[in-house]
């Protein structure tokens, strides 16, 4: 008989226009860490959410835009374009500045999504990095897309220095998946984002749903054609240590990260960047 992971929370998030906030360090991101934030942004097309220039350290970003292309800038001044269904990495590290817009909206409602991780010690302060995904370099392997990690052999090519497994997900109504996580991965997480599945007995539809810790199976069963955004990981080891755009894992390695910042705002100032 398979035993199935039970749910330990649910959760529709908290909605501000067009950003639903589904996790916060201070709040599931310490349940589920190494995740530590995740926004879902739904907006219409030529009213989604311009983000100026910010900074973070302590983290990795990864954004998936699902229906518009996004333009990023870095304190660094290099600009990218991120096509959609591709991805943005960035590893912030030590600190960095960055900014991002969407822009060629595919469909009238912009739609994607935006997630923290917090990075281990020996990595909070490193070198900033930041890596563009093309669509069709991102891997696939039946209804699941692996944004971060692997699943069934096929694995995404940016490196983590975290073991975490971070999936897209698209059933057809009527079908069931079974997720085997990794032994090593205790949490683990979902967010219906189209459609409705059914989940021990529970239907869901637009919610996340976090999992009692262990390395059972998860079942879904989609009613309609329906898209799930999953995450698990083994467990992030420290407690997080919260700046306003930074975690870290000691108060130490916040002052370090959190003046690097603050170093590198003082230049962008001066250069007439940000005000």
């Amino acid at each position: 008989m398979n035993n199935f992971r039970s749910i330990q929370l649910k959760t529709k998030g908290i909605s501000h226009g067009p950003i639903t906030r589904l996790m916060s360090p201070s709040d599931i991101g310490n349940i589920v860490k190494p995740f530590v934030f995740l926004d879902y942004i739904e907006a219409p097309a030529g009213n989604g959410p311009n983000f100026g220039f910010h900074p973070h350290s302590g983290i990795a970003t990864l954004t998936f835009p699902l229906t518009f292309d996004i333009r990023h800038e870095v304190s660094t001044g290099q600009v990218d374009d991120v096509p959609s269904r591709g991805i943005e990495w960035l590893v912030a590290g030590k600190g960095i500045w960055h900014r991002a817009n969407p822009i060629n909206p595919k469909a009238e409602l912009l739609k994607g999504f935006q997630i923290w991780f917090a990075l281990p010690d020996a990595c909070e302060n490193g070198i900033s990095s930041t890596l563009f995904i093309d669509p069709k370099e991102v891997p696939r392997s039946g209804p699941v897309t692996v944004l971060l990690g692997s699943y069934e052999g096929v694995v995404s090519s940016i490196p983590t220095p975290f073991n975490a497994n971070y999936l897209w997900i698209e059933l057809k109504d009527g079908q069931t998946w079974v997720y085997q996580p990794p032994s090593s991965h205790q949490v683990a997480w979902i967010f219906v984002q189209e459609g409705e599945i059914s989940l021990e007995g529970h239907a869901i539809k637009k919610e996340l749903v976090v999992f009692e810790e262990g390395d059972s199976s998860i079942k879904l069963t989609a009613h309609g054609d329906t898209s799930i955004l999953l995450g698990s990981a083994q467990k992030h080891p420290h407690d997080l240590v919260l700046g306003y755009y930074s975690v870290h894992t000691s108060q130490e390695a916040l002052t370090v990260g959190e003046s690097n910042i603050d170093s590198m705002g003082n230049k962008l100032r001066e250069a007439g960047i940000i005000t």
